[in-house]
């Protein structure tokens, strides 16, 4: 999968890709992370990719003709999507991580200074994405918590699919508690189910905890999910769940 990412800093791109799991997935061609910056394709002498807005107002835009010059310059493939970091995009979850990992392309625009022109989200028909409500000097670390989430999900490159399978937010629920060495430690015990070695008691307190989990700190999430389509095995599981609570 490529990710085509348009921006003003690209050495904060290609440094953050140079660890870790990213830079596992780009060595091993899963991935490939391009830096694409506006300044290249401004026709101002002094490279310029900004100007004052119309009607006055604090901070400089970003230019119509340096970004989407750019944008034209990415060569396309089959299955691509463009979007663009904002404020007041959709807000970033597990789902879309899903949907995108499932393209040959994502290209990210990135912007700073007080933003876009708006023109710029229009002609270039992007989806205009948040991590959520809050707001950065860039775009360049949103869009990296982008390339890392979606990154994961590629068949591959995490070797087994069990590692993200029962990640938070994966299947609508958050993650059960684990639990390593040593033993006990601060006068707290590894749950003895988990020294069992039957796994399907195992899977079935996993699958508990996660439900305990999501109920107390995202009842929301929790309501979402056991009113959606539930497989034979979770709503079984969720009628011992109600049980246990009274």
């Amino acid at each position: 999968m490529r990710f085509d990412v348009l921006t003003l800093f690209p050495q904060t791109l290609i440094d953050a890709c140079n660890y870790s799991i990213i830079k596992r997935a780009s060595d091993e061609n899963y991935i490939e992370v391009n830096a694409v910056n506006p300044r290249d394709y401004t026709l101002d002498k002094h490279r310029k990719v900004d100007d004052t807005p119309y009607g006055g107002g604090a901070g400089m835009l970003l230019s119509c003709q340096p970004y989407l010059d750019a944008l034209k310059s990415v060569d396309k493939c089959a299955k691509t999507k463009t979007i663009i970091m904002s404020p007041r995009g959709t807000v970033f979850n597990q789902q879309m991580a899903k949907e995108y990992a499932c393209l040959d392309q994502l290209i990210i625009i990135c912007g700073h200074y007080e933003g876009f022109d708006e023109r710029i989200i229009e002609l270039s028909g992007a989806q205009e994405v948040s991590l959520g409500d809050f707001v950065m000097t860039g775009g360049e670390f949103p869009a990296l918590c982008i390339i890392d989430s979606v990154t994961r999900l590629i068949k591959g490159v995490l070797g087994d699919e069990e590692s993200f399978e029962y990640d938070s937010h994966y299947d609508g629920l958050l993650e059960h508690p684990h639990y390593t060495k040593p033993r006990e430690y601060g006068g707290l015990a590894v749950p003895e189910v988990l020294l069992s070695g039957n796994h399907e008691k195992i899977a079935i307190w996993r699958r508990l905890e996660q439900f305990k989990m999501t109920q107390k700190r995202r009842p929301d999430m929790f309501a979402r999910f056991i009113n959606s389509e539930l497989s034979d095995f979770d709503k079984k599981l969720l009628k011992e769940y109600e049980d246990m609570q009274h």
